[in-house]
């Protein structure tokens, strides 16, 4: 496949299922996605990142069959989007950036006073299913990671992108983005 027709079938997914609940949040899928990636932009991050931030819950939307976490989305969700990702021809630091999104939440469980309860309730009941609190060690490992500190913000957008009533971003310019990066690759 060109790199058009892959991201017509990522962007696919959005169009069958963006409208879906998103888990227990006030806003759809495809709402909560389109705010993450927007702050992204705002920031000024690349293409890479902002592409992560809106596909960092891809695996909830490409994982029909899989496992549920009680009603709160697709178990493993971060790893089956990334590997979803990678599939596709996406770079490996943008399938990371996907696949770290809920390593940091379980990072900042544990080395961020407070973060545990700031989470939504949907977001603690996941925590579970996802691992739970890191364990020392491996909050260890993962500080040391180079992509640890832009995973570490990439979960602060995830956390913020529940916001009622703002438009979606035009997804044209995130399927330009995504076919640059792929016709790059």
């Amino acid at each position: 496949m060109n790199p058009e027709q892959v991201v017509a079938r990522v962007f696919g997914l959005y169009e069958r299922f963006g409208a879906s609940d998103y888990i227990g949040e006030p806003v759809s899928q495809l709402e909560h996605m389109s705010q993450a990636a927007e702050l992204a932009m705002a920031e000024g991050c690349d293409d890479e990142v902002v592409l992560a931030a809106f596909f960092h819950d891809i695996g909830h939307l490409c994982a029909e069959g899989a496992q549920h976490m009680g009603g709160y989305g697709v178990v493993s969700h971060e790893r089956l989007g990334a590997d979803y990702l990678r599939e596709a021809g996406f770079s490996e630091r943008l399938a990371r950036l996907v696949e770290y999104h809920v390593q940091a939440k379980r990072y900042l469980t544990l080395r961020e006073p407070g973060y545990f309860q700031r989470l939504s309730e949907a977001s603690r009941r996941t925590l579970g299913y996802q691992g739970g609190v890191m364990t020392e060690a491996e909050a260890d490992v993962f500080a040391r990671d180079p992509l640890c500190a832009l995973s570490l913000r990439m979960r602060q957008w995830d956390e913020l992108a529940k916001e009622v009533a703002v438009p979606v971003v035009d997804l044209a310019v995130l399927r330009r983005k995504a076919v640059n990066l792929l016709s790059c690759s």
